[in-house]
């Protein structure tokens, strides 16, 4: 039987009826008595206090005195390419929201506003905005095209963070932080630590069988040069990626170890909420504190390793500690020849997806590809990839939230499955917990015979212990 490719199995891949309607469960706005459920006053009193205790100001004026309608950013973003609606061009995104601020946070349009009746605030604009700020996947491709340098994404970021503070958030990431930040757990997966333990103990007796040798799960260890934060869902999902980690630094001779007290990586509040945001980086900084560790190692997730690398430095307080993605650390390993890779492991012709979290901005580009190339005979690259590439259609968020999986499948995976179906792999790798969900629910729903893996999964079929 001849295998279907994503054009063949949906021919047109079919748009959701009520492209336009929410798809996603709203946290139930709590709001102080004092503004009796008007959630048009409560979004322009968050609007105001973002404005007021935050660097966002500068952003928005700039924007909203350059701001450019001309459609350019529609050429690269993937939800426009597949479903063609005009409020799926960025620029109408950010609009939306940089004209709140024109009409109520600038003399020119309060004046305006008073004198010629402007339209005011409504709860339908909020609902489109709730709508259409959800609809975005936040990969940040559109600035590439902005020939103003408008950061869709980051006005994207922004209008949630004022939604959220207004009571209004997807309720899968609120549930999930509200047990990372208050519940008995303290992760987003709510595994007890002591399931987290026999768990540690599994991966490193499979590690022995697979490699004749052991690889360790150190737990607080004091004064330990790394902490290591994966992805928590990794725990339940990702046991060879895990494997491959600890391979790694079991065979480098690293000083490691996991604290008992927090052990997430997963930062939602960068899809949501900064103020949330805030809140995880502490967590993650005060158990680095306790052990004493030298620097915050993160596994292989994308937005992970950017809040940890952009934020851990705004709001880490004294002392920051370096942050370092294990990606950036293999690569380090294997150029000083401290671990050694078989080159005769992976026979199957390989592709990397690169996460628009860490690739976007140049950091993690480059050394992934080394690694694979170091010893996959047959590897290929998407196209287009690097900085370049197309979102996996999961990101923002939206792959924690079960409800747009068919917003996800058939508009903003579509040109992700096309891409991966094109390059003929039989191995997609990526470096993202996040990335992989979304990718392997695409080959199912696409049928393609690929498989995907971590790059670290890779890594743990070659490496020589």
């Amino acid at each position: 039987m001849a295998v279907r490719t994503p054009l063949q199995t949906q021919s047109p891949p079919a748009v959701p009826e009520k492209v336009n309607q929410r798809f996603y469960h709203l946290e139930p706005a709590i709001l102080p008595e004092v503004y009796h459920g008007d959630r048009v006053r409560a979004f322009l009193d968050a609007f105001a206090a973002i404005l007021r205790h935050s660097n966002y100001r500068f952003a928005v004026e700039m924007y909203a005195r350059t701001s450019s309608k001309c459609g350019n950013c529609a050429v690269s973003c993937q939800v426009y390419q597949a479903t063609g609606d005009p409020k799926d061009v960025p620029c109408y995104r950010t609009n939306l929201l940089l004209d709140v601020y024109r009409r109520y946070f600038t003399p020119l349009g309060d004046l305006q506003g008073r004198l010629l009746h402007l339209e005011p605030l409504s709860e339908a604009r909020i609902d489109e905005m709730a709508e259409l700020f959800y609809r975005c996947t936040a990969c940040r491709r559109c600035k590439l095209e902005c020939p103003m340098g408008i950061d869709h994404g980051l006005m994207t970021h922004l209008g949630r963070y004022v939604l959220s503070q207004a009571g209004v958030a997807p309720k899968g990431l609120v549930v999930s932080v509200r047990e990372q930040l208050e519940g008995k757990t303290a992760n987003t997966s709510a595994i007890p630590f002591p399931a987290l333990v026999d768990t540690l103990e599994f991966l490193s007796d499979e590690v022995r069988e697979l490699k004749g040798a052991p690889a360790a799960f150190p737990i607080d260890v004091m004064d330990a040069e790394y902490i290591f934060y994966p992805a928590v869902s990794d725990y339940l999902m990702e046991a060879d990626t895990l494997m491959g980690n600890a391979a790694v630094l079991q065979a480098a001779g690293i000083s490691w170890t996991i604290g008992s007290g927090y052990f997430d990586g997963i930062n939602y509040g960068l899809f949501y909420d900064d103020w949330v945001l805030e809140r995880i980086i502490g967590k993650l900084v005060s158990e680095a504190q306790r052990l004493n560790a030298s620097k915050i190692l993160v596994g292989e997730c994308g937005h992970a390793a950017r809040s940890a690398r952009q934020f851990v430095p705004t709001f880490g307080g004294d002392g920051v500690l370096p942050v370092v993605s294990i990606i950036e650390l293999t690569y380090q390993l294997l150029r000083e020849g401290r671990i050694q890779l078989d080159p005769d492991a992976i026979t199957e012709k390989v592709t990397y997806h690169d996460p628009c979290n860490i690739a976007r901005s140049g950091w993690i580009v480059d050394q992934p590809r080394h690694i694979l190339r170091s010893f996959v005979h047959d590897f290929v690259e998407m196209n287009p990839h690097g900085a370049q590439n197309y979102c996996c259609g999961g990101g923002g968020g939206l792959v924690s939230l079960d409800e747009t999986f068919d917003f996800r499948m058939q508009v903003a995976g579509k040109t992700k499955a096309e891409q991966i179906a094109a390059s003929g792999a039989e191995i997609v790798a990526t470096p993202c917990a996040n990335c992989k969900k979304q990718l392997r629910e695409l080959v199912d729903y696409y049928k393609l015979p690929v498989q995907i893996v971590g790059v670290h999964d890779l890594i743990l079929r070659a490496i020589k212990l």
